[in-house]
């Protein structure tokens, strides 16, 4: 790896921290709508239409459409807990952020996603997108998505069980999430 590369992905790593270590007194708490759990495309239709898109709708997003994107990556499915996405010993490492720019109803912000209460939890404020675009080694196109959503991995929930290869465990299940979200928003007609 080059010396640039290292030096941003060390700089993503530093935003990431950044914006999940924030504390803010008491929590701003956003209600998300419930998830559709019936909804009118087929998968096979979804894989068949799911392409990259890198230009987007000059208009926000819906929320509805966000709390559907956050379901569909880590939401619950099984009243015991399970998610929409598989995980290893059923530990679920991922933890879901949602960088907002555009969205009906929610402020400019970070905010991490919790599954149990299908809600938002703001602890950034302001628009993170160039932030996060430069920190992923510069796709400036990302600026200009009304949501951004980042995964990552608290690797020491599947390591505890599962040694080293809980790591390899965590990005299957990032693989698992990535496309459960890019077939929701295929599903949502979000391109």
């Amino acid at each position: 790896m080059t010396p640039p590369v290292k030096r941003r992905l060390a700089s993503a790593a530093l935003v990431l921290l950044i914006i999940l270590g924030a504390d803010a007194a008491p929590p701003v708490i956003s209600p998300l709508p419930a998830p559709v759990r019936d909804g009118h495309l087929p998968v096979e239709a979804a894989l068949a239409q799911r392409r990259s898109i890198r230009e987007y709708r000059d208009e926000p997003l819906p929320l509805a459409a966000v709390a559907q994107l956050m379901w569909a990556a880590q939401g619950l499915s099984h009243p015991e807990g399970f998610r929409t996405a598989p995980s290893a010993g059923a530990l679920y490492p991922l933890e879901v952020v949602a960088v907002v720019g555009r969205v009906d109803g929610l402020p400019p912000g970070v905010y991490r996603y919790r599954p149990a209460s299908h809600n938002l939890v703001l602890v950034g404020e302001g628009d993170q997108r160039h932030a996060v675009a430069a920190a992923a080694l510069g796709q400036d196109w990302m600026e200009q998505a009304p949501l951004i959503v980042v995964l990552s991995a608290c690797y020491e929930r599947t390591t505890r069980k599962y040694g080293a290869r809980g790591i390899r465990y965590a990005h299957l299940e990032a693989g698992h999430a990535a496309q459960n979200l890019c077939l929701q928003a295929v599903a949502l007609r979000l391109g």
